[in-house]
């Protein structure tokens, strides 16, 4: 179906891609894994059109082919679903699904036809949606799961799909798995990227990893081993992914009685030591991020009390939470947890700048470029200086500095929705080492995860949530994976 031969890639100051080879055949679902930064994302959008390579070939079907746009690979058969939304929020389900392909009569729109198409389409993946329903009232996994029907409904000969499942439920997950299974078997080719160690070798033929812009193997993946695997993709051995820790929890920091928002959750009551990693575990669209916004004021409770430090608060805007010691690392780091037009210093001092200014609001530049290169060291931030844009960093790194610009508040509660979202296993590693040297300075983390091994690996005690309500609660030594579920369906 597809050779690339010798890809070769620059932006300035660094080398994404350097003579990388990559072939996949016919009716295979081929995995492409490695760190952030490996490449992955870079190597598909050159397939996809996004971007043109600097030298090498593509060969499409036996026939040498010069990809110019996305246009222009869609015609020739390859759809993309990419890691980040890649939608109109402003535009209905049906226009983005059929967004340069929309059916007319005589060159006028047909919309009933567009919303009846769009229609079998969500069908297809049992999605409920309204079509006339604009995309920004969608929620994350709701416009994930759209995208992939879209990238679907394109009748491509090639499907890349990166990160499909980082923000959808393990059930919509499995439901996927069983698509391209029927898209294998009817000759589609798939090249699947994902930092998921079990799906990958549930669903893949072959696994090739790339590492700082090179191919470093390719096999089939009933010949290779999860040890064998991670130490190729991160040259070397991770012997204990979730780190061991002894630490005295202490008393609570944080009391939530009866807390509740509309139809987003209800009668909420928990409490976080000092010291403690407390994990909500639940379904998407349970409650559990709804739980977070409203601690941290971004979508304020309507009933129910916070305690902070004992002393009753109320929290009704972010700056009251900060105010507070509470911090949240958001679910979706690039749509809410960093402006990836500025810089790496700006995005980390943004939230302390009025720490870092005199008495009538300068900011000491010095002092600024020494908290901000202080944090880059202390989290090993990979980025070329302090003035480099945001954006154009690894997820892993763009990750850390979300975490790092919080820690810079020094806050005594870190509420992290998906923290590991979307990176690869070697960051993984390095934000587990991280969450437990906060706990060993006596942080608290109220954590929320979609991944169970994560949250059994890490967390002190574990609270499930169930369609906005509490369902249960499980300590250390009642860690179950089969109960917690059990506790989290409806």
């Amino acid at each position: 179906m597809l050779e690339m031969k010798a890809i070769s890639k620059s932006f300035p100051g660094v080398v994404a891609l350097d003579e990388v080879g990559f072939s996949v055949c016919r009716g295979e679902i081929h995995t492409l894994m490695g760190e952030n930064g490996a490449g992955k994302s870079t190597l598909m959008k050159i397939l996809a059109g996004i971007y043109q390579k600097d030298s090498g070939q593509i060969i499409l079907k036996g026939v040498p082919t010069e990809i110019r746009n996305e246009h222009h690979a869609l015609q020739l058969g390859i759809a993309m679903v990419h890691q980040e939304l890649n939608n109109f929020p402003d535009m209905t389900v049906a226009e983005n699904i059929f967004a340069g392909r929309e059916p007319s009569t005589f060159g006028i729109l047909n919309r009933g036809k567009m919303n009846s198409m769009a229609h079998k389409v969500l069908g297809d993946f049992r999605l409920t949606t309204d079509p006339g329903k604009p995309m920004r009232e969608l929620s994350i996994s709701e416009m994930q799961l759209v995208e992939i029907a879209k990238a679907v409904s394109c009748n491509a000969d090639l499907l890349i799909m990166d990160e499909p499942t980082s923000a959808i439920s393990s059930n919509d997950a499995r439901f996927l798995f069983g698509v391209l299974q029927r898209l294998k078997e009817s000759g589609v080719s798939v090249i699947y990227i994902s930092h998921k160690m079990d799906e990958v070798f549930r669903i893949s033929d072959r696994i090739t990893v790339l590492r700082d812009g090179k191919w470093i193997s390719t096999q089939r993946a009933d010949k290779v081993t999860w040890g064998g695997l991670i130490k190729s993709m991160v040259g070397r051995e991770l012997k204990e992914l979730y780190p061991q820790r002894e630490i005295t929890i202490g008393e609570p920091v944080l009391q939530v009685e009866k807390l509740g928002r509309g139809k987003a959750f209800a009668d909420i009551s928990f409490i976080v030591r000092k010291g403690e990693i407390l994990g909500l575990a639940g379904l998407v669209g349970s409650g559990r991020t709804e739980i977070l916004e409203s601690l941290f004021g971004f979508i304020p409770a309507d009933t129910g009390e916070i305690l902070a430090g004992g002393k009753r608060v109320e929290i009704n805007t972010p700056f009251d939470a900060i105010s507070y010691g509470i911090a949240l690392v958001p679910e979706d780091r690039k749509l809410s947890g960093l402006n990836l037009e500025a810089s790496v210093m700006f995005n980390i001092t943004l939230p302390t700048l009025t720490k870092l200014a005199n008495q009538i609001g300068i900011i000491n530049r010095k002092k600024e470029t020494g908290a901000a290169d202080s944090i880059i060291h202390k989290l090993r931030i990979k980025a070329h200086s302090l003035y480099q844009g945001v954006g154009n960093l690894s997820g892993g790194n763009q990750q850390k500095i979300v975490i790092a610009k919080w820690l810079l508040s020094r806050p005594s509660i870190l509420l992290l929705d998906e923290p590991t979202r979307g990176i690869d296993i070697g960051a993984k590693s390095e934000i587990y080492r991280l969450m437990n040297d906060l706990v060993s300075r006596g942080i608290s983390i109220l954590m929320v995860s979609s991944e169970m091994t994560e949250l059994i690996g890490m967390c002190d005690r574990i609270l499930t949530i169930r369609k906005g309500c509490l369902s249960g609660e499980f300590s250390q030594t009642q860690f179950n994976q089969e109960h917690i579920l059990t506790a989290i369906m409806p």
